[in-house]
């Protein structure tokens, strides 16, 4: 089963844990408005006995169901947790083998942006794009203001000649990948 579907599942069982939950939880409380009501109208304690048994009866369900909802929320924890385990150490792989490939991607980008003539801040607000930042974040790192932010950005686009935040990655990540099937 894929990952995309065992999420969906378990999803769907989470969803269907709280309408039990809820479904028991209403159960309980008109059992309990009922038990109050017949024990305020006298009628006989046997009554009363049975519906007690059917409230006790409710409350084991909405406590299980409870139990239920946590163990899923905790085992889809453990499986989010894992994969961000996994994730973050094959990132980590991945960076110390192409270490030297980036060192040589930055330093070829740092090339075209002197080809370009754009300034420093430019440049650096340009490297900041290319690594997926908002302007607000530049921003924040920059110590600056987003406006400003703008203002470098537009003015890197038009120097590069391109028009905006994804042609300036495209121009930079279109040879590096592979070619379609059948052309080169």
């Amino acid at each position: 089963m894929s990952d995309d579907m065992a999420f969906a599942e378990e999803a769907r069982n989470k969803r269907l844990v709280k309408i039990a939950i809820v479904l028991y939880g209403v159960i309980f409380i008109l059992i309990a408005m009922d038990i109050i009501g017949d024990y305020g109208d006298g009628i006989q304690w046997s009554h009363v006995i049975v519906e007690l048994i059917v409230l006790i009866v409710a409350v084991i369900g909405l406590g299980l169901f409870w139990w239920q909802y946590h163990q899923v929320t905790q085992v889809a924890l453990r499986v989010l947790q894992t994969d961000l385990v996994t994730a973050q150490r094959e990132a980590v792989i991945w960076r110390e083998e192409s270490r030297e490939l980036i060192a040589g991607l930055a330093t070829e980008i740092q090339k075209q942006f002197a080809r370009w003539q754009l300034t420093h801040a430019e440049a650096e607000v340009g490297m900041l794009l290319l690594k997926g930042l908002s302007h607000q974040e530049i921003a924040d790192i920059r110590m600056s203001s987003e406006r400003t932010v703008r203002e470098q950005a537009r003015s890197l686009y038009r120097k590069a000649g391109i028009s905006g935040r994804s042609s300036l990655s495209a121009f930079f990540l279109e040879d590096l990948l592979l070619p379609k099937s059948g052309s080169i």
